[in-house]
């Protein structure tokens, strides 16, 4: 028994020293199968002749698939391509430990194999795209972190430095977190103007260490925020209208067009018009309110049919058609109006009664009638379509159009066309015609109101500082009146109608009649000077009511 345990002990010490020692290889990944890792067998000082005998091996658990020895020359080789990345992920280190075994007597020896990166991937980015929004308000200083590329080698061939496209509002930081890679942040360095660019687009490159580096890249798209920061600005500076005193309610008075460069609901206008109250005082005193008018539309208006019209306005129509038309075959088209907008001028087009609904289709958006197959000889000749016409409102409003399609032979057709073509050129001679009429008439007019306007200003009067007494004299002429100040006394002299130029000497063969003003507490006389004595004055006021 004590034999036993003696035994046990020394092998156990012998075991304990052989794993002790280890032998360490290296080999870079991805090399071909079969690549030699080294000679063991020679590295150990082993008898290669004994080593199939003494089952030479490797007993480390999975190492089997990636390398194995030959029994033979006990060379250890690469069974199988090694990726560094499946095998050891992102640690700095990638070793294999092996354990290579041999009988009669027991021999364990521990084997170590590093597995070398290669630079055989491109750094790679989470997502091909990054979209931001910036406000054009955002001052320049402003930081955006963007998530990092990854690479899946290690050491000096993962991500090493990251570029950014030319541009001149952004410039790159990169951020180094250690294990956790390097961080790129965008930078704003210069204010955004979305009405100069409303977006931009910039390219982030990562690359590695490699020589050459291998690299990846993110598209960056940043769309540009509005904020109210223009004005509206009208086309002119100064609207001048001219509107006749007799024009009618509803006249359009002025078109005023503003536009703004910001978008959305920056760039929304409302019109605003000042409504002025002025007394007639002197000077004159005013004010002003502000009046906005928002105009929302409703559904007043009903579709208007265009075509067909017949002579006396109805929306009837004839159209002739061969008998030999195939399907597909454009009968009309059906064509309507409607003066609302949005919905309520949208305008739907529906078959309301229809003699054969095989014979004939219509489009509901176009108004455009089609035969839907070929006519037989058992088909009528005459065929009624009643076109229902209605808006989009809440409460629809419609219009009906009636066309009356006929069937005729080939040459009868061709001969009904030549007759619509005359008709209408008739027609557009006629209307040629009126319109020369109207424009000579209104030519006419204009030139009539011109001669008009310029004999007014002709015509007027001169116009004199001085004032006249609203009452006639004597013999009935209106008097004339100037009124003045001298010292704490006021005068007004009153006497007929004088040319320009003449003057009046106060005191001169004048009379003087003096009386109170009743508008002071102290009765200051008020003096009226006449400057002829065969003048009789006319009725007297007070001052203040001259």
């Amino acid at each position: 028994m004590v034999r036993h345990c003696s035994v046990a002990c020394v092998v156990a010490g012998l075991l304990w020293s052989v794993a002790a020692a280890q032998t360490r290889y290296s080999i870079a990944e991805e090399v071909n199968e079969g690549t030699v890792v080294g000679n063991i067998a020679k590295d150990l000082g082993l008898d290669k002749s004994t080593l199939k005998d003494r089952k030479y091996r490797i007993v480390s658990s999975n190492a089997d698939l990636l390398l194995n020895v030959n029994q033979n020359d006990g060379v250890l080789y690469v069974s199988r391509k090694i990726d560094r990345e499946e095998v050891c992920a992102q640690s700095s280190t990638c070793l294999i430990n092996l354990k290579m075994v041999l009988e009669n007597p027991l021999e364990i020896h521990n084997i170590g194999v590093e597995i070398l990166d290669v630079n055989d991937n491109s750094p790679s980015f989470p997502e091909g795209e990054k979209r931001l929004e910036i406000s054009e308000s955002v001052l320049p200083g402003a930081r955006f972190q963007l998530k990092p590329s990854r690479d899946r080698d290690s050491g000096h061939f993962s991500v090493q430095q990251y570029k950014l496209s030319q541009n001149d509002h952004f410039r790159l930081e990169v951020r180094d977190k250690g294990e956790d890679g390097k961080i790129p942040i965008l930078v704003l360095q210069k204010s955004l103007d979305r009405e100069t660019a409303a977006s931009h687009s910039l390219v982030l490159t990562a690359l590695d260490g490699g020589k050459p580096p291998k690299s990846g890249q993110m598209n960056i798209l940043v769309k540009v925020l509005d904020v109210n920061d223009n004005t509206p600005v009208f086309s002119k500076d100064v609207y001048s209208v001219t509107l006749p005193e007799n024009a009618p309610l509803g006249s359009a008075v002025v078109q005023v067009n503003a536009t703004d460069l910001d978008e959305g609901q920056n760039a929304q206008k409302t019109f605003q018009f000042q409504v002025v109250a002025s007394d007639s005082g002197s000077p004159s005193l005013s004010s002003n309110v502000t009046v906005n008018m928002f105009i929302l539309d409703q559904n007043d208006n009903a579709p208007v049919i265009l075509y067909p019209v017949s002579s006396n306005g109805s929306a009837e129509g004839v159209e002739e058609i061969p008998r030999n038309v195939n399907a597909g075959h454009l009968v009309t088209k059906v064509r309507a109006y409607d003066a609302d907008i949005g919905y309520n001028g949208w305008l739907l087009f529906s078959l309301q009664q229809v003699s054969d609904h095989s014979l004939f289709g219509l489009d509901r958006y176009t108004g455009q009638i089609r035969t839907l197959r070929s006519f037989t000889e058992t088909d009528e000749a005459e065929h009624k379509l009643v076109i229902l016409v209605k808006d989009n409102g809440n409460v629809s409003l419609s219009a009906t159009a009636t066309v009356m399609v006929k069937l005729v032979e080939p040459k009868e057709a061709f001969a009904a066309s030549d007759l619509q073509s005359s008709a209408k050129d008739d027609e557009d001679s006629h209307v040629t015609f009126y319109l020369i009429i109207t424009l000579g008439s209104v030519s006419v007019l204009f030139i009539i109101s011109i001669i008009v306007l310029i004999a007014m200003q002709c015509s007027k009067s001169p116009d004199y500082t001085s004032k006249y007494l609203p009452e006639t004299n004597y013999d009935g002429t209106l008097c004339h009146s100037i009124q003045y100040r001298s010292g704490d006394k006021r005068y007004m002299l009153v006497g007929p109608r004088m040319s320009i130029g003449s003057t009046i000497v106060p005191g001169s063969h004048a009379n003087t009649l003096v009386l109170p003003d009743r508008r002071r507490n102290n009765e200051e006389p008020y003096i009226v000077v006449l400057p002829s004595p065969n003048t009789k004055p006319a009725r007297l006021k007070d001052p203040g009511q001259v």
